[in-house]
């Protein structure tokens, strides 16, 4: 795409949707994004039906209503930044149909995932994530929709009691986490996802993926790593974020 540059936007440009909670997304991306490139939010009501026809159409036109509140800004590519909100089977069918309705490149978390795994070759994997079983459960069945092995997931039950639970994710402190994917993992699997767009995960990645010798993704590196795939200046010169971003 053929935009023009702006003082600060020299490189790329990312539009960003996420849920109305999410405190997580901006903040990982802000200490990530290399020189140049800037992202640019809009927030968007979280829908939890994607499965039935009237669900999955409130989604799409919501999306054509907030894509459209970030075209004038001219961005590179848009990212749908949340997980559970764009698992569809099969995954790339929500960006592409958005991307084809609103003409500008449209990625989801989701499908960004099923892509990240699949670029660093790992199809068993250990999952943790902040959901309740329900949406635990919900994810592995996607991800073996799409040949990918889950061998053990655990949440922290946040969002069994409604959406008012939702704000707890982004509070997760950092060490739970550690102590959770300590308590989640197990030998054999190729990779780590830490999912869910607003739980605070970016300062563990690269010391976990010593520890455990995996790649360790997130629901916002893999989100990102997509979106960078459509920019002009791609995904060089990162310095954080585990293997996927760095390209090691």
């Amino acid at each position: 795409m053929t935009r023009p540059l702006s003082t600060y936007s020299t490189r790329a440009r990312i539009g960003l949707i996420v849920p109305p909670t999410n405190t997580v997304n901006e903040a990982e991306w802000a200490r990530i994004l290399p020189e140049g490139a800037t992202a640019h939010s809009q927030r968007m009501a979280l829908h939890t039906d994607t499965t039935s026809p009237a669900g999955r159409a409130a989604l799409k036109d919501d999306l054509d209503a907030t894509v459209a509140m970030l075209a004038p800004m001219k961005p590179d590519v848009v990212a749908y930044a949340c997980t559970a909100g764009s698992m569809l089977v099969p995954s790339e069918t929500l960006g592409a149909e958005m991307t084809a309705r609103c003409g500008l490149p449209v990625v989801t978390t989701a499908d960004s995932i099923v892509r990240a795994l699949r670029a660093l070759g790992a199809a068993r994997i250990s999952v943790v994530t902040p959901y309740a079983r329900k949406t635990n459960a919900h994810e592995v069945e996607f991800l073996a929709a799409h040949g990918i092995e889950v061998l053990a997931i655990a949440g922290l039950g946040i969002g069994a009691g409604g959406a008012s639970e939702f704000p707890l994710i982004a509070q997760t402190p950092i060490e739970r986490i550690r102590a959770l994917v300590a308590d989640t993992f197990v030998p054999g699997s190729e990779a780590l996802l830490i999912t869910c767009t607003d739980f605070p995960s970016l300062p563990l990645i690269d010391t976990l993926e010593q520890d455990l010798g995996v790649p360790v993704i997130s629901s916002n590196t893999a989100t990102l790593w997509a979106c960078l795939g459509h920019t002009p200046g791609g995904r060089a010169g990162i310095g954080i974020g585990g293997r996927l971003l760095r390209g090691a």
